[in-house]
């Protein structure tokens, strides 16, 4: 039996159905069919990052801006761990068959297989193929009504726990809400694997991230796209561990209406108002912001994770950040590595907005990536699509 394949990456688009052949969607089918012909695995309610043994080893790709800091820093050779120098392997149909993504993008398409299938059943040559086209047709049905009989998907509490190197441990409690099935835009009330693995490279190494020691009095930090705030919050609590003289504010920012709900209750859960640092949870519109109140002055730290699922999306943020991001600031955006599926190629679009810091002539300032780290993907954490992250730095060069 050949290897399932994602839903996004194997289903054909609707408004090609009049070509598909029965072959194809027969074989679509059969895909869908051993993924989810078994009860989905239940998700990681409580994930501990392992401790490492040594300092992790960055593949820097661009160290062109010698007095940055990082680039020298990044370059020690230090041993690889086996965690951070291979990469699985192996399959797990349960993290495909739990990742509520594809199931949703599934459902949709039956869903609308289901609804267009005169048309593709008119298409046969003869009685024979007919009639092979109208058990798709009932396989696809009856999928469909198997995702019906389903449990309507309920919210679960996950729970992390981020390793220090001063023997802390970072612990953040979140809720993971269900999608909403009838708007894509919802992606944000999950957490994602880039934004897991940018969270502990952060509380491994905080000193990386400015978060050790800034020259100024007031540190300002800014999350694009929080979701679930998973990156704010183990921000908020490594800086309380770390017991700095500099204040700090944290603005945790997403867009949908549910999802800013969702991100206040977790932020309220695990950071209260009596504590410090204060995490504020507000709208941002990439598309169209406005600069007030707390975006009317510039961030010194700015991070994002997985906030690219649109060509468009990498220049709205680049636009945001000429206006956010302070001089001697750093913008930390990680990106998945989507090799196949309908967000193929979309980390890309990354490196076609932001130029690399070696292709800057001289002139004024202008935001420019300065180096890239590759990050490997943990075993069971992140979606099924997802080969690996690249982590971005990005500062003002001249």
């Amino acid at each position: 039996t050949s290897r399932p394949t994602p839903p996004t990456s194997s289903l054909p688009p609707l408004t090609r159905l009049h070509s598909c052949t029965l072959a194809q969607l027969s074989q679509a089918i059969e895909n869908l069919r051993l993924i989810y012909n078994t009860p989905a695995a239940p998700i990681k309610t409580t994930i501990t990052l392992p401790k490492p043994k040594t300092s992790p080893k960055h593949l820097i790709h661009d160290a062109s801006v010698p007095d940055s800091g990082y680039a020298s820093a990044e370059g020690e050779e230090d041993e690889e761990t086996p965690e951070d120098c291979a990469v699985s392997s192996s399959f797990d149909i349960d993290a495909l068959r739990s990742d509520a993504f594809e199931r949703e993008h599934t459902i949709r398409w039956l869903t609308g297989f289901t609804a267009r299938s005169g048309v593709w059943l008119s298409a046969a040559e003869d009685e024979k193929e007919a009639d092979a086209r109208a058990n798709v047709v009932d396989a696809a049905a009856s999928l469909l009504a198997a995702f019906a009989g389903e449990e309507e998907e309920e919210d679960i509490t996950r729970t992390f726990t981020f390793p220090t190197r001063s023997g802390y441990d970072v612990h953040v409690e979140l809720n993971d809400a269900a999608l909403l099935s009838d708007d894509h835009t919802s992606v944000g009330l999950q957490s994602w694997g880039s934004s897991i693995r940018l969270a502990e490279r952060m509380c491994l190494d905080p000193a990386t991230f400015g978060l050790v020691s800034f020259p100024k009095a007031h540190l300002r930090i800014l999350e694009l796209g929080a979701g679930t705030g998973l990156l704010s919050i183990a921000t908020a609590q490594l800086l309380a561990s770390l017991s700095s003289s500099c204040r700090s504010t944290i603005v945790a920012t997403d867009y949908h209406p549910s999802v800013l709900a969702n991100l206040r209750a977790n932020v309220d859960a695990n950071c209260p108002p009596s504590t410090e640092p204060l995490v504020d949870v507000l709208p941002l519109d990439w598309q169209h912001p406005v600069y007030e109140g707390p975006f009317a002055e510039p961030f010194d730290v700015v991070l994002a994770a997985d906030v690219v699922y649109h060509p468009e999306h990498a220049r709205w943020i680049k636009a945001c950040m000429e206006r956010l991001l302070g001089v001697g600031g750093v913008f930390w955006l990680i990106i998945p590595i989507r090799p196949t599926g309908r967000h193929e190629g979309l980390s890309n679009t990354v490196e076609a907005t932001f130029p690399k810091a070696s292709t800057i002539e001289v002139g004024g300032p202008r935001l420019a990536i300065v180096s890239v780290e590759e990050l490997t993907k943990h075993d069971g954490i992140g979606r099924a699509d997802e080969g690996g992250y690249k982590l971005y730095k990005i500062k003002w060069v001249h």
